[in-house]
This record gives C-alpha cells, sequence and structure tokens, in this order.
C-alpha cells in the first residue's frame, strides 16, 4: 500500500489539488474598461491600483458612447498572471464597470499612441532631425529658428525609437497620450 510515498515538503498531483499554477513571469498587458462617465469613476479604477501597489505604465480616458454616457479607459500594466487575473477581477467588482477586456489575452490587438516631440537645435543636427522625422513619418506642426516640435504616431516602441534617436539630437520636450488600443478583426 505504500507504493507512492511523497518526500516531506512536495505537493501532491493529485484531482484534489484544483488550485491552479501561475508563473512568476512579469507580463505587460492592456486592459480595456467600459465604465460609466460619471464623477469619481476614473479616481475609484485609480484607487484600486495604487491602494494595491500596482503601477500603471499607460492610462487613456475618452467617452465613447455619448448616448450611453460610458467611457473606455485603457490601461497598460505589468504583472504576474496572477497579478493580472487579480487586478481583472478587482475591476470586475467596482459598480460602475460594465465590462473589463484583457486585450493581450484576446487575440491580436492594434496599438497607437500619439507624441509631441521638441527637439531644439540648428545646423547639421537640424538637418539630421528633419531626415529622420520623415523616415519615421513624423510630422512638423511647430517650426522656430531654433527648433522643431514633432506629431508622431505610432506604437510605443516606434516612439521610443524616435525619441531615443533625436536626444543626441537636441530633445527638449516630449509629452505622450498613453496607448489606445482595440481587438482586430469583428469582435
Amino acid at each position: 500500500m505504500n507504493a507512492l510515498k511523497l518526500k516531506k515538503g512536495s505537493t501532491s498531483h493529485s484531482a484534489y489539488n484544483l488550485r491552479p499554477t501561475f508563473s512568476d513571469t512579469i507580463e505587460q498587458h492592456t486592459l480595456a474598461v467600459v465604465v460609466d462617465n460619471e464623477a469619481g469613476v476614473l479616481a475609484r479604477v485609480i484607487g484600486l491600483f495604487s491602494g494595491r501597489g500596482y503601477n500603471i505604465e499607460s492610462l487613456t480616458v475618452a467617452e465613447v458612447d455619448h448616448t450611453g454616457k460610458r467611457s473606455r479607459i485603457t490601461i497598460v500594466t505589468r504583472g504576474t498572471p496572477q497579478v493580472i487575473e487579480q487586478i481583472k477581477a478587482q475591476l470586475g467588482r467596482i459598480v460602475p464597470v460594465h465590462q473589463v477586456n484583457d486585450l493581450t489575452v484576446e487575440g491580436p490587438t492594434v496599438e497607437r499612441e500619439l507624441a509631441l516631440i521638441k527637439v531644439a537645435g540648428d545646423g547639421d543636427k537640424r538637418v539630421e532631425a528633419l531626415r529622420l522625422a520623415d523616415i519615421f513619418r513624423a510630422k512638423v506642426v511647430d517650426s522656430t529658428l531654433s527648433s522643431f516640435t514633432f506629431e508622431l504616431t505610432g506604437t510605443p516602441d516606434k516612439i521610443d525609437a524616435f525619441a531615443e534617436l533625436m536626444r543626441p539630437l537636441g530633445l527638449a520636450e516630449l509629452a505622450r497620450t498613453g496607448v489606445a488600443a482595440l481587438s482586430r478583426g469583428e469582435g
């Protein structure tokens, strides 16, 4: 009868051990949360993150249904799969939240961000900034004798890459909107 013995501290792999296993790997997830567009809702969502020590990497909010008075909050956050599951469950329990979608696990997404990048410089640096802006399809939205302000839309990685190239050329200021994201296809 003692054919199967477990060492002290080991776990059994029986049918009674129904606890799911999660990885310790930190992952980035994009969450889309549909909420009532009313005062205090954003504060409650943000409070959930800050109260539990979760970080928000990107946050965008806008009304998406004027007649139904609903807004969509797009949040980019990082955590272990277990932490992400906790965040989604806790968001779903907030009363004015109507829907929580984890776009990262639901399939392919389209993600875009808008950035305004001010580059100050002259001479060759100015010419190089314009050349790189053309490669990245950045649009000049303001120009003075000593600076350019570029408008760039794309993935966060594209904006990061452009900003890094502009640093040695005189990057003076950077403003970003945060990620706006949708699932691809008909869903």
